[in-house]
């Protein structure tokens, strides 16, 4: 099931709702059945779209919660026990990720450098499971080190896991954010109110702005042989069509979870504001930056170790962070490429750009991203380095550059591009603010009551129109899935 589709919007938030907000809360015990009702529609929300891998999931975490107690109990009664423990579950679990994500690619592999013929297991992708997997990781990293203690209901453990709005893709929850919240949270209308505007911007982000850069791109591949303008065409709409969808997922995330009386973490933070390659890594997919640093940079040394050792660390972290996000040298590529501009933006180059002007620094950080994007969305290593000699090829005639189609696709979705680079700044939202704080500034004016009034009006309208733009979109059938579902 997709948060965007009919189904999802009309038949299941609403009665998942309705279910959970009418359950009795007030006493411990009585969040129990709250916690319960979500738990069923989290597994219901899986089985909807992934019905044969609920059992994996089901089993990844009977596995952790079991090796949770178990390493509170070796802890007190077993100390000898606990690595032990703690490596046999964490190796379970990500076998389960090996065996489903990377082991045809490893295959695939050993058979192009040896020439054997060595059988895949063409293993479907199991939605979600990157995302859940590092869930359950940190969960058991966290219970080993003595930062959390372990859960001793299966109920609000499998919840946590289970828990149906970022359970396929994100953000990255720690257990240790929502661990109170699981045990005790409030539920308000206007909680509900705030979770379904945070919700609607979101899907509006997703079906409005990401799909049509993503029509856009298959309308300019369709033609066959691409020249120069498309292919930046193709990076710069790429580029837009990747924060919009995994920023509208996030923000739909963010806002179920308020739903139900979650706080999640931000994922995004205007990442194409950034200066610098090393803010764009702070503000772009938070969540995972925070898992790599967490529990594989500062374990490895972080920067507090030899020159070479740290070089050493951050190939590592960042191979890793691109090989997480697909079985592909591309993505491998993709990861070392940034881990080796944050490397030299950390010996040197962080200093000399902060003497070049605002508009100079955005403009590296720019063009490093839709460089870094183009390795990111090349399905091969050839496909890759045909987009990239379309891009940096020397023009020899007017056709090498653009073709009459390629000037009619950019005029007819320059409005929506604009609108893009508009939305990836703070600018929409400062402004909001600034007209809101204006207008309930003063309450001594009719024209200062008018605005409040037209303020206050809009602000009503807004969801209901977005709501209504969204469901033309799912109606049409001119929406696609989820972009980070295939990690």
């Amino acid at each position: 099931m997709l948060f965007s589709s009919i189904s999802f919007l009309y038949y299941f938030l609403p009665i998942t709702l309705l279910l959970h907000f009418i359950v009795p809360a007030g006493k411990a015990h009585a969040l129990r059945y709250k916690n319960l009702v979500l738990l069923i529609a989290s597994f219901v929300f899986y089985f909807w779209g992934e019905p044969k891998f609920c059992l994996l999931m089901a089993i990844s975490i009977c596995i952790a919660y079991v090796s949770g107690r178990l390493l509170s109990y070796t802890t007190e009664k077993k100390p000898a026990f606990r690595k032990p423990v703690f490596l046999l579950s964490v190796t379970i679990i990500l076998l389960f990720l090996f065996i489903f994500k990377y082991f045809d690619f490893f295959i695939q592999t050993i058979n192009q450098v040896t020439g054997s013929a060595f059988s895949l297991l063409r293993l479907a992708l199991p939605l979600g499971i990157s995302f859940y997997t590092f869930q359950i990781i940190s969960y058991q990293i966290d219970v080993y080190n003595g930062k959390i203690s372990a859960e001793r209901s299966l109920l609000d453990f499998a919840m946590y896991i289970s828990f149906f709005p970022q359970l396929v893709a994100g953000p990255i929850v720690r257990y240790e954010t929502l661990q109170s919240e699981v045990k005790r949270r409030t539920c308000t209308v206007t909680q509900i109110g705030v979770g379904c505007q945070r919700f609607l911007i979101g899907l509006s982000k997703k079906l409005i702005l990401a799909d049509a850069y993503g029509q856009l791109i298959k309308q300019l591949q369709a033609h066959g042989s691409i020249c120069t303008g498309e292919a930046w065409l193709i990076a710069i709409a790429f580029t837009l069509q990747i924060y919009f969808d995994f920023s509208g997922y996030s923000d739909m995330a963010i806002g179920l979870g308020h739903m139900f009386g979650f706080h999640f973490p931000e994922n995004f933070d205007y990442p194409y504001m950034s200066k610098s390659i090393t803010e764009f890594w702070r503000r772009w997919h938070m969540t995972l930056g925070g898992f790599f640093r967490d529990y594989v940079y500062i374990p490895l040394g972080g920067n507090r170790v030899p020159f070479i050792r740290w070089t050493f660390n951050v190939f590592i972290v960042w191979g890793l962070s691109g090989f997480w996000h697909g079985a592909g040298f591309n993505f491998i590529l993709w990861g070392l490429f940034y881990g080796l501009l944050l490397w030299f933006e950390k010996l040197a180059l962080g200093k000399l750009l902060k003497k070049l002007p605002a508009f100079l620094q955005h403009g590296y950080v720019i063009l490093l991203t839709v460089l870094g994007f183009v390795i990111f969305r090349a399905e091969s290593l050839n496909e890759l380095g045909g987009l990239l000699k379309s891009m940096f090829s020397i023009p020899l005639s007017p056709k090498s550059v653009y073709h009459e189609f390629t000037l009619y696709y950019l005029k007819s979705y320059l409005p929506l591009l604009l609108l893009g680079v508009f939305g990836c700044t703070s600018l929409p939202k400062k402004a909001w603010y600034y007209l809101y704080e204006k207008a309930f500034r003063d309450t001594h004016t009719r024209l200062t009551l008018f605005w409040q009034k037209a303020m206050a009006l809009i602000e009503l309208l807004i969801p209901f129109i977005l709501l209504f733009l969204c469901t033309s979109y799912l109606i049409s059938g001119s929406y696609q899935t989820f972009l980070y579902f295939r990690f």
